[in-house]
């Protein structure tokens, strides 16, 4: 791959990333420890993800229990749930916190199915802007003595790329969507 192409190659691939870590956080009525990735606890003045202050595990398929290595983070860990999006209500038996994830009605899993399709939309005008940004950089080779055929054929190639990232948005927002649906 030409340089000149490979880095927005790199910025699509990072959007691809970004996109599926949101995805990860969608839960999809089954309990998924990456629920909690962009929490944070205070440990001693600092905040710390719940997975380095704890053990995440889940037991069942609709719990995800967190025993933290030290008893006096229980509250910090619960404090940090009841504060967060999640709408889950933790349950704490001192030394454990136990997350227990009801069914999803209809409702919600429309709701969820639309904020995924959102989030594939939002990806996608990623994808275009680095698009855009690498055929104005493409242009701006013309004023490096490059010819007019090798700048048509970098914009071809990022065209190319463009709809390979789409079509693989396309694709992660299809299966979540279906993961979501599936009851």
């Amino acid at each position: 791959m030409d340089q000149r192409l490979a880095v927005f190659d790199e910025k699509m691939g990072k959007t691809m990333n970004n996109l599926a870590e949101e995805f990860g956080g969608i839960r999809a009525g089954r309990a998924n420890p990456h629920v909690l990735d962009k929490l944070r606890v205070d440990y001693y003045g600092t905040p710390t993800a719940i997975q380095q202050v704890a053990n995440v595990s889940v037991p069942e398929p609709r719990m995800i229990q967190i025993q933290p290595w030290e008893a006096s983070m229980v509250k910090e860990i619960e404090k940090a749930i009841l504060t967060s999006d999640l709408g889950i209500n933790p349950t704490n038996d001192g030394k454990t916190v136990r997350l227990l994830f009801p069914e999803l009605t209809e409702e919600r899993r429309k709701e969820l199915a639309k904020d995924v399709k959102k989030k594939g939309e939002n990806a996608k005008v990623a994808i275009r802007n680095i698009r855009r940004d690498a055929n104005d950089s493409f242009k701006k080779l013309a004023k490096e003595d490059v010819s007019e055929d090798e700048i048509k054929q970098l914009e071809d190639q990022a065209q190319k790329m463009t709809d390979k990232y789409i079509a693989d948005v396309d694709r992660a927002v299809e299966a979540k969507t279906k993961e979501i649906l599936t009851v």
